[in-house]
């Protein structure tokens, strides 16, 4: 069976920094999507970046230039380093594995992995953001 367990949550000032880490267990092979996913206070729950099997990450606007998402397929773990922390980005955030899917808008063409793709969810990590 499948497991996905977060860590590196925590409080930090606004322009602060967390690595987050996601272990993966039980898989026979290394799947081809995993993604980070956040849900802040009363609203629902988002997509934040989507790597593939390649490494290849895509993000939402919102965490362009502040987070990096990266893979190791040899520890099945993956990570989400987040600098230039805000209070917006205040939120539990969840790792997830599933399917990517491709997408295409006026920006051009990437590859991504919807809520409505995930077949697994870990149990969050929970970040605060203070001023």
């Amino acid at each position: 069976q499948v497991h996905l367990v977060e860590s590196g949550g925590g409080s930090v000032q606004s322009g602060g920094s967390l690595n987050l880490s996601c272990v993966i267990s039980g898989w026979t092979e290394t799947g081809p999507c995993m993604g980070w996913f956040r849900q802040a206070p009363g609203k629902e729950r988002v997509r934040v970046t989507t790597i593939d099997s390649d490494g290849s990450a895509n993000y939402v606007d919102s965490v362009k230039g502040r987070f990096t998402a990266s893979r190791d397929n040899v520890k099945t773990t993956l990570y989400l380093q987040m600098n230039s922390l805000k209070p917006e980005d205040t939120a539990m955030y969840y790792c997830a594995t599933g399917e990517c899917r491709q997408y295409c808008d006026s920006g051009g063409c990437y590859t991504a992995m919807s809520g409505k793709f995930v077949d697994k969810w870990g149990q969050g990590t929970l970040v605060t953001v203070s001023q």
